[in-house]
């Protein structure tokens, strides 16, 4: 199984436009960039693409995506499926009689929104195809299962999925939280995967979690818990943490941490990373600092793993 990680931000993608702060500047200076949480997995059967975001044209030409055998969209915010009529670059490009509508899988709750945006794509760019939380998927040649996420009161829709490859002689299993503050329950697909792909948001927990989303700090006790075999991978990474001495921090989109994370030796919080390598320093230090085996990666944009 390969992963393509397409994009690795947030809802505005980073850096921020016109934003000076402490997290925007210092990815300006060095021409870091995160556009929306996408990617792609590649089993020897087939293509599937996960969300389909407002960067998705870009993301498709950056890493020259090919057509996907199948879609997962996880909810209904705008960040993860407002890019799909970009998919008629697929369309357009072949003859009439060679097209077949890519099926699009998602929720009843996410599809009664997309619809209102999308409907004059059903049918002919993508076909609509139900995704029910604890129900294998119906059609993909790989097992794919969705489950309930809690990612606040206007996304009823969103999920994660849960992908297992049917070869026998390389099972292989990928977890994705996608947007989440919580689990209404851990099904047991969700215990020991071989790579888990999990949403941060933030590095600290804030006071109040207005956007329902996932810290790295309560992310560590769903690592701990679920113990993936090969890696951990973190997305959809913003710029919401403040960081210390940033004249930026009354902007509306810093949250104060509740108790920030802190070295248990020192009692030091750790620095709140503004860039990649600062990111993988201070997770890799916290994973040490907690006893985590597993490899915890920041994901960046671009990144291709080979994950059998």
């Amino acid at each position: 199984m390969e992963i393509q990680f397409l994009g690795t931000g947030s809802a505005w993608s980073l850096p921020e436009h016109s934003c000076r702060c402490a997290i925007c500047t210092r990815m300006t200076e060095l021409g870091e960039e995160r556009t929306r949480t996408s990617f792609v997995v590649r089993s020897r059967e087939e293509t599937v693409l996960v969300d389909c975001g407002p960067d998705l044209r870009v993301q498709m030409r950056r890493n020259q995506l090919e057509r996907p055998d199948l879609i997962l969209v996880t909810h209904e915010h705008g960040d993860h499926y407002l890019g799909m009529d970009d998919l008629l670059a697929f369309r357009r490009s072949v003859p009439k009689a060679a097209w077949q509508p890519i099926p699009v899988y998602a929720t009843e709750q996410s599809w009664q929104e997309m619809e209102i945006r999308f409907g004059y794509l059903l049918g002919s760019l993508v076909e609509k195809r139900p995704a029910v939380p604890g129900a294998a998927l119906n059609g993909p040649k790989m097992r794919i299962t969705p489950f309930k996420t809690f990612h606040g009161p206007f996304a009823k829709g969103s999920v994660g999925y849960v992908m297992e490859t049917t070869e026998p002689e390389s099972p292989f299993r990928l977890v994705y939280t996608s947007d989440f503050m919580s689990l209404e329950a851990e099904p047991d697909l969700l215990f020991e995967p071989d790579v888990l792909v999990i949403q941060v948001h933030w590095l600290n927990e804030p006071v109040e979690n207005r956007p329902y989303h996932m810290s790295f700090q309560n992310a560590l006790d769903y690592i701990k818990r679920w113990k993936p075999k090969k890696a951990a991978y973190l997305v959809h990474i913003s710029d919401a943490d403040k960081v210390p001495g940033d004249p930026c921090n009354d902007f509306l989109k810093k949250y104060d941490a509740a108790a920030p994370l802190a070295d248990p030796h020192s009692q030091v919080p750790y620095p709140v990373p503004r860039c990649q390598s600062e990111w993988q320093a201070v997770v890799d230090r916290i994973g040490f600092d907690h006893g985590i085996p597993t490899p915890i990666i920041v994901a960046r944009d671009g990144l291709r793993v080979v994950a059998d």
